[in-house]
């Protein structure tokens, strides 16, 4: 069984298109027979795709800071590990994952993706992450990491770890390719232009 983590938003947005595909995506997790993880909150797209996994019959596993457990209405339905803080939830997540979907939400959904993604540039795992959309949320964000490529603070290389898709069975069928074709990696190579 594949474990994918979805980061997502404890908010619905205002586009309900992304209620729907955070829908989508518990359903496709589970019926694909993938372990979903996630934040473990009940709120906004963070809680529709858990129980649309859960109702889907599939295996769920929330990570949730001690702190957070009232103000993100943690699910009593699904398996819940609890954390005494932020930094632990997302190690936990790492390690729980071998995957990582990316749907609408706020800073908090940035900081955890930016920060796969930068320990991937560093070559540190080769655990694939694509952006899910079907509105062009992501898009902006895309275009910034593209933007560090061409501005030179990040190699032509890391354009191959920037992943986007408008369905979850796109996002699902990419994750399978990478998970089975992992990227040749460079050597780590910090560019030394003073």
């Amino acid at each position: 069984m594949t474990s994918i983590c979805v980061f997502c938003g404890a908010s619905p947005g205002r586009d309900p298109k992304h209620m729907a595909l955070a829908n989508k995506v518990g359903i496709a997790l589970a019926t694909g027979k993938h372990r979903l993880v996630y934040g473990g909150g009940g709120l906004g797209l963070m809680g529709a795709v858990a129980r649309s996994a859960h109702q889907a019959g599939g295996d769920v596993l929330g990570i949730m800071p001690e702190f957070l457990t009232e103000v993100e209405k943690t699910l009593t339905d699904v398996e819940h590990r609890m954390v005494p803080d932020m930094h632990a939830r997302k190690i936990m997540m790492y390690d729980e994952s071998d995957a990582f979907i990316v749907l609408p939400g706020g800073i908090g959904t940035l900081e955890e993706t930016i920060e796969i993604l930068s320990w991937m540039r560093l070559n540190l795992h080769e655990k694939p992450l694509v952006f899910l959309d079907d509105t062009g949320y992501w898009d902006p964000i895309i275009r910034g990491l593209h933007h560090t490529i061409d501005e030179g603070f990040a190699p032509e290389s890391f354009a191959k770890d920037i992943h986007s898709a408008s369905t979850a069975h796109e996002a699902l069928t990419l994750i399978a390719d990478k998970i089975a074709n992992p990227n040749t990696r460079e050597p780590l190579n910090i560019h030394d232009k003073v």
